[in-house]
């Protein structure tokens, strides 16, 4: 099983309701103050279920959803097919839409998931689209020096301010035994120093800094917030 296997498996990676409607919550909340006026044009990229999508359909002119797996993509057309400003795509889609009309391109939690040969191809695509002073928002990049340790504290700490504290105390428990944890010992993710992510950003003409703060509940790991060069 790769990982577009799996996300299109309907995981169970959220420890309840709560947990899945809190997360989607509070990546949305971060999307929008990332908004530049309410004529941006936004890409979405690696969304997954994006439950609060029509809350940043609502401060921005266009959103293009899209994701990889094919039992997610269909289910946001079915959640948002009322909101004619919310586009779902699949990747290779992207090729259809013209360059340099994108103002944001987020890709969060996506980085860890992608082999570095397909992260620049990701990177080509997203510079082709991003118009001259659009932005391209990287987040939830995994420094070496965050394990299953860090991201467990920082679930107890989320969850302990939304409300399910004891559903993640049990399902860190589950995790143990779960297919994540299983796909993630056999694929593993990418890690990335601060620096090398600026590098890798640099070599795609792009010119980028740390960015706090980071999109969703897990503040050790990092966002980038990335601009043409030649803007």
């Amino acid at each position: 099983m790769g990982w577009i296997e799996y996300w299109d498996d309907k995981p169970t990676i959220y420890v309840s309701q709560r947990h899945r409607e809190a997360h989607y919550r509070c990546v949305a909340e971060g999307l929008i103050t990332n908004l530049n006026g309410n004529d941006s044009v936004v890409l979405d990229y690696g969304c997954g279920e994006a439950l609060h999508a029509d809350r940043v359909a609502r401060k921005c002119r266009r959103l293009y959803l899209c994701d990889a797996a094919p039992s997610v993509r269909a289910e946001l057309r079915h959640r948002f097919a009322a909101v004619e400003t919310i586009i779902v795509l699949a990747p290779e889609e992207l090729s259809g839409l013209p360059e340099s009309t994108v103002d944001l391109v987020v890709a969060n939690s996506v980085a860890q998931y992608l082999p570095p040969d397909v992260l620049d191809a990701c990177l080509n695509d997203w510079r082709r689209l991003l118009a001259p002073e659009g932005r391209l928002l990287l987040a939830d990049i995994i420094p070496p020096s965050v394990g299953p340790l860090t991201d467990a504290a920082a679930l107890l700490s989320f969850a302990w301010r939304e409300g399910f504290a004891v559903a993640a105390v049990a399902g860190l428990v589950r995790t143990l035994f779960s297919d994540y944890r299983k796909v993630r010992a056999t694929l593993g993710l990418q890690q990335y120093e601060a620096d090398a992510m600026v590098a890798i950003l640099s070599a795609k003409g792009l010119v980028s800094h740390r960015h706090h703060p980071n999109l969703g509940h897990n503040q050790a790991r990092m966002a980038f917030l990335a601009v043409p060069a030649d803007s």
